[in-house]
């Protein structure tokens, strides 16, 4: 095989009737290796485990002409945990390769409605992939089966209803009776129509999982959250337990601490107030004219955390907890109407990348974090996992950050132990640490960033505003916390 046209060929593919003497002869040369039956690479180093799924679709292609890639891999579009690509074509006889099992069989050829893949390969329309997934079909033992278990299925049609809404799964029912004929799948439609009427609610039908059931009780939840909140809850039953125990404060003391705490919460969202011009709002009632709504935020945060007993208000239950939320969002709120204060999100809110739970979702997935809450014993845990809850959740159109703080402080005041303020230097890592639990499932910087917050808030003396400001000023709270991570500045605990 000459160079030129060694160089012509794709990092992995299938040898010919036209290519197999000129292989042979690159492999006895060290130019070429092969790595399955008729699969020869370039690359005569790398995994070929890899090499063959980074070139996957091509090799099929090349192995199967003309396939339609069908069940369960038609739905996934990727290959089942074991490795298996389910296929119709027209060979019955399986492909072994590195990692990877081809695994077709005889079926209706592809219809119209199916659509051009890689090289020579089709991909079933979803309504197809549906329609092929409704069967039951058996396994070998430490085998994957052809199509989606029930469980699956229900999992897929609850995320498809979540994404879609109602429209999305009407049109796949639509979709699935117009070729269900033609692929004499008459009785698998059927089925998926009873489904598809039970998630809607318009069709009576047990459903087995849980997304499924909570659909049926009108409190459906969004089981991405879910897997979250499973595992701060797996972390803090995990957590060394810390008791931080208040330090008794008088009553400017206390004062001091909660106007602070009020404070720095509303600084974290963009609430930006001097010193002197926050402590004018709250202790004097004085709203400046130019920023009524903002001194307003400042002023109901101050009034829920300064109240000892509204902060000692923990939920009893999920009913409970939403009560709380209601009531808590409309005192911080109150300057707000257009923010609709103490109402649940009406459409879908997002930061930057992050979307947080969908409206009608809400109210079930609190009722899920719930029953895990509730089984946490150490104040802490109960704090930072509620927090979490409310934050990740963001059930109201604005206020979502302070209302979680407002929730996670209650848990400690409750206890009788040091709250969690997170100064304004301190934001960045407050955020960060949500970021990388959010979106990467790693528990442990929230915790770890919670917990030196509630070391910090117990060391101040909160003696009074003036003094306590000075003290704050040497701690480098109230730092801008970009320019303090440019400069290498931290948050110190105070001499």
């Amino acid at each position: 095989m000459s160079e030129k046209l060694l160089d012509k060929l794709p990092e992995v593919f299938v040898s010919t009737a036209e290519t197999t003497m000129a292989v042979s002869r690159a492999v006895s040369h060290g130019r070429l290796r092969k790595i399955a039956s008729r699969l020869y690479t370039k690359n005569m180093t790398a995994d070929p485990v890899q090499l063959v799924r980074r070139n996957l679709w091509q090799i099929v292609s090349d192995y199967l002409p003309g396939a339609l890639i069908a069940d369960r891999t038609a739905i996934e579009n990727a290959p089942a945990k074991d490795g298996s690509v389910f296929l119709i074509a027209d060979s019955r006889r399986e492909v072994s390769l590195p990692g990877i099992t081809l695994k077709p069989r005889k079926g209706p050829p592809p219809l119209d409605s199916d659509r051009p893949f890689i090289g020579q390969l089709k991909l079933a329309s979803m309504a197809r992939a549906w329609l092929e997934n409704m069967a039951v079909s058996r396994t070998r033992k430490g085998s994957v089966s052809r199509t989606l278990s029930r469980e699956e299925i229900e999992e897929r049609l609850d995320t498809l209803l979540r994404r879609g809404g109602a429209e999305a799964l009407n049109r796949l029912r639509d979709e699935a009776r117009a070729i269900a004929a033609s692929l004499k799948m008459e009785e698998n439609y059927q089925k998926l129509d009873k489904l598809i009427g039970a998630f809607l609610g318009t069709r009576e039908m047990k459903l087995e999982t849980a997304q499924g059931q909570a659909r049926r009780r009108e409190t459906p939840f969004d089981p991405d959250r879910l897997k979250l909140f499973r595992t701060l809850h797996a972390e803090l039953r995990a957590w060394p337990p810390t008791t931080r125990l208040e330090k008794p404060r008088n009553t400017r003391e206390t004062s001091t601490l909660a106007f602070y705490e009020a404070y720095f919460s509303n600084f974290i969202e963009g609430t930006e107030f001097e010193v002197d011009e926050a402590a004018t709002i709250v202790f004097e009632g004085h709203i400046p004219e130019e920023r009524p709504e903002d001194a307003h935020d400042v002023l109901g945060t101050w009034r829920l955390v300064s109240d000892a007993n509204e902060m000692k208000k923990l939920p009893r239950d999920a009913q409970t907890l939403e009560a709380l939320l209601r009531d808590r969002h409309a005192v911080i709120m109150e300057g707000r109407p257009d923010k609709r204060p103490g109402q649940f999100k009406a459409a879908s809110n997002r930061a930057g990348s992050t979307f947080f739970v969908a409206p009608d979702l809400v109210n079930g997935t609190l009722e899920q974090g719930f029953s895990l809450y509730q089984n946490l014993e150490a104040p802490f845990a109960r704090a930072v996992f509620m927090m979490f809850l409310v934050s990740e959740v963001h059930p109201f159109a604005d206020g979502n950050g302070r209302i979680a703080r407002v929730m996670m402080n209650a848990e400690l005041v409750s206890a009788g132990e040091e709250r969690i303020i997170i100064p304004t230097v301190y934001r960045n890592n407050y955020l960060s640490a949500l970021k990388a639990f959010s979106l990467n499932g790693h528990p442990e910087p929230l915790i770890r960033t919670l917990d030196f917050a509630q070391k910090w808030t117990g060391t101040v003396d909160w003696k009074d505003v003036k003094i306590t400001q000075k003290l704050l000023q040497d701690c480098n709270a109230f730092l801008n916390p970009t320019t303090a991570d440019q400069e290498g500045v931290r948050l110190r605990l105070p001499e």
